[in-house]
């Protein structure tokens, strides 16, 4: 048996460095590329304009209003998102990135967050175009179904589409279990053990504490309530808890910085000294500096937001938007606070806590990546900064734990019909125990592979259809910004085209 797990290691490992690997980067890069030019760098050129539709669009009742039960509203199906990508990445991940990477990662992370606004941007406005409703009267969308109809509405190319989306649908069901939920649930367990009862004798069951068995329950009763009772339960969940989440923990950060003020000029000036390579790490020459800090940063960048995966594209599929391209601002804005805000937030906590040498780039001696966030939170706020940072893990893997529930449903349904994701969520709210109790992390492992995975079919897809993107983006503009008279593009499908153009008849008429 232990042969075969070594095996089963040694082969996810190579198949995980391909993944996640430069091949990864440079795909998911250059996609992001491509969609930043052939929309004319959208975010930046029309950044007023995706702000006040965004943020700016909070205190219109459209924004929050759920039009019917198989929908959800903009700002929901944003924060499903957020649930989904704000995770644990975000606090130990990008600790890691710098500890590997120098400061110097933060930059490449930038860089990555700015071009996957617009391949997330792309993912969205085709999965919105894509959609359809379900048997119980749910929107369903995402890159199964815009590379079934999309790719495989191309002539010679139905086969293709087909066999592309069915792999998608397999490798998101299969991350769901793994990354998306006993891999949260494993982390939430060992914080609130460290930070809360490293000094309790808790006797065992099967080999593994009671406080982890405990815990386990705790997370399946609260979240079995939740997931079972499907997306309009999750959303409502994540509208309440994400928005407080990200807030808090930017406002600590901020303290954070505030504490460590005299630094924030070096802070910033190792961030762009080292993205260049700078000598770096332990002597490291400028070359593997510079490698180094492009693919931690990146690969963070990339992980954190998962912009180019087409993850979130299945939940803001189910807005209860008209419009294609405002759904795709909603994801310009999805990566934005995502990593420009709750990473960055990180990074800033990391770089001035004193804990990395900004001379250097190296982490002082005896410093773990894993406690880094909690130490600088507790060098300013005492035993209660490290309770804090237990307490956002949990809320931040947590709710990452809600969106994915979706994705996995989501997916499942596509192979197997309404009926079927239904059983898968019963299945995925009785894993949350597994998370809790398990002590070998390939599961984890394997199903952070079959998470990079999902890339490879999406990608195609999105790249494929960029002529799709294209007349979307053009149409949008035409009609919303130069204002003039065009038929709108709303919908692939005809009968979903015409609902959508009574829809947005009846929306003009009441404005």
């Amino acid at each position: 048996m232990e042969n075969v797990i070594t095996k089963v290691t040694a082969v996810n490992d190579a198949v995980n460095s391909f993944a996640w690997g430069w091949f990864a980067i440079c795909m998911l890069l250059g996609t992001g590329l491509i969609c930043t030019l052939i929309t004319k760098c959208f975010q930046v050129s029309h950044i007023g304009h995706w702000w006040k539709q965004t943020i700016g669009s909070l205190f219109k009742k459209d924004t929050h209003k759920k039009k019917d039960r198989g929908s959800v509203s903009q700002f929901q199906a944003l924060c499903t998102a957020l649930a989904a990508t704000i995770g644990t990445g975000n606090i130990a991940g990008v600790a890691a990135a710098i500890c590997v990477g120098g400061p110097g990662a933060v930059f490449w992370m930038w860089i990555a967050a700015f071009l996957g606004m617009m391949t997330n941007y792309s993912e969205n406005i085709l999965g919105i175009y894509y959609r359809r409703k379900n048997k119980d009267g749910e929107w369903s969308g995402g890159p199964m179904y815009y590379l079934t109809d999309g790719l495989g509405g191309y002539k010679g190319f139905k086969f293709v589409g087909k066999v592309l989306a069915v792999i998608f649908a397999i490798f998101a069901m299969l991350a769901s279990f793994g990354i998306g939920n006993m891999g949260q649930i494993n982390k939430i367990t060992l914080n609130i053990e460290s930070a809360f009862f490293s000094n309790v004798e808790a006797p065992t069951l099967l080999g593994v504490s009671v406080v982890n068995w405990v815990i386990g329950a705790v997370l399946l009763i609260i979240g079995g309530f939740i997931i079972i009772g499907g997306l309009q339960r999750i959303a409502s969940f994540a509208e309440r808890v994400v928005p407080f989440m990200a807030i808090v923990y930017v406002i600590g950060s901020l303290i954070i910085m505030f504490a460590h003020i005299s630094t924030i000029g070096a802070m910033f000036a190792s961030i762009f000294k080292f993205a260049f390579g700078a000598k770096a790490i332990a002597g490291g020459i400028a070359g593997e500096a510079l490698k180094l800090a492009i693919k931690n940063g990146c690969k963070r960048g990339i992980f954190s937001n998962e912009a180019g995966l087409g993850s979130s594209v299945m939940v803001h599929s189910n807005s209860n938007v008209i419009e294609p391209v405002k759904q795709g601002m909603w994801g310009i804005f999805e990566v934005f606070a995502d990593t420009m805000i709750v990473c960055t937030m990180t990074a800033i906590v990391v770089l001035s806590s004193g804990m990395i040498d900004l001379a250097t780039g190296a982490p002082v001696e005896g410093v773990k990546d894993a406690t880094l966030v909690a130490t600088a939170f507790g060098n300013v706020f005492g035993k209660p900064g490290e309770w804090f940072v237990a307490i956002a893990v949990l809320l931040f893997a947590f709710t990452t734990v809600m969106g994915w529930s979706h994705y996995g449903s989501k997916a499942v349904e596509y192979l197997f019909g309404t009926k079927g994701a239904k059983v898968y969520r019963v299945i995925f709210v009785l894993m949350i125990i597994t998370g809790a109790i398990m002590t070998s992390s390939l599961a984890w492992d394997i199903s952070d592979t079959f998470n990079g995975l999902m890339m490879i079919p999406n990608l195609i897809g999105v790249l494929s259809l960029t002529p799709i993107v294209i007349k979307l983006t053009k149409n949008y503009v035409d009609r919303n910004l130069r204002h003039k008279d065009v038929k709108p593009m709303l919908s692939a499908i005809p009968e979903v085209q015409e609902e959508m153009e009574r829809n947005l008849k009846a929306q003009e008429s009441e404005a």
